[in-house]
Parts: structure tokens; sequence; C-alpha cells
């Protein structure tokens, strides 16, 4: 089914956010892993595999709206040197990823894509109740119990 090419554009722009998230949860879990934060490398090891999920709906949309899903575009990573630094960073990469999506919303209804935007919907619905939530949460712990018991719960 041949799309607007403004669609096909957003769609790709907001590839390169879902693999650059993606991207950043993989050497953020394997950080966590590393030091000994099993919980932490667990829950970042699922959204990364969360974002793969994202990425391939929107390379699935791409392709059947008979666009070609650039895979080679990336956001520069933020990646932490701290436990606080990593949540922070991944907070603010999903906070665009937010953006995006609600960008693309607007344009996908605007041009009467409905079935796009039903798509993205799902992915903003995810982003904002999962993602975001629980990383604000992890931040608000570690203000209410301090960085070092946040730690080692996290072990």
């Amino acid at each position: 089914m041949k799309s607007n090419n403004q669609v096909v554009d957003q769609l790709n722009k907001l590839l390169a956010g879902e693999l650059t998230a993606m991207d950043q949860y993989f050497i953020h879990s394997r950080m966590y892993e590393n030091w000994g934060f099993n919980k932490l490398y667990e829950r970042i090891n699922h959204e990364m595999q969360d974002e793969t999920g994202h990425a391939d709906a929107l390379i699935k949309r791409i392709l059947f709206l008979e666009g070609v899903p650039d895979l080679s575009v990336r956001n520069p990573l933020a990646v932490g040197s701290t436990v606080p630094d990593m949540l922070k960073n991944d907070l603010a990469l999903e906070m665009q990823v937010i953006s995006s999506l609600k960008e693309a919303i607007a344009y996908c209804e605007s041009v009467s894509d409905y079935v796009t935007r039903e798509i993205l919907e799902g992915m903003l619905e995810d982003t904002e109740d999962d993602h975001t939530h629980w990383l604000e949460k992890q931040l608000g712990l570690i203000d209410r119990i301090g960085l070092q018991n946040y730690l080692q719960s996290q072990m």
C-alpha cells in the first residue's frame, strides 16, 4: 500500500529513536550486570527487548507502506557512568520518544492514516505507562531511600 512519503519519514524518525533507545538500554543493562545489579539488569534488558519490538513494528509498517526502513540512523547515545545518571539519561531519551510519537500521531491524524496512528498510540501508551513511569519511580526511590539503600535493593 503506497503511502504519503511524509508518514514514512515520520516512521523512520521514530525508528531512529527506538534503535537509539535499544542501543542505550543494551549498554546500560550490560553495565548493570557487570556491576552486580541483577534486578536493574533484568529490567533494563527487558526494556531493550521492548524497544526491539517497537522497532520491529515500525519496520513492518514502513515496509507495508512501501517505504524503505532506515536502520543506519541513530541519535547520540547518552551512556551514564553512575546508576542515577543512567536512569536520568534513559528517562530523557524516553521523553524525547514521547514527544516524537505525539508529533507523528498528530501528523498521521492530519493525513487520515488512522492505522499508523493506532500503532503509534499503542507505542505511546507503552512508553508513558511502562518505561517512563518505571524510570521516574526509580529516581523517586533514590531520592526517598538514598542511593546506597537503592543500590543494595538492586543486587
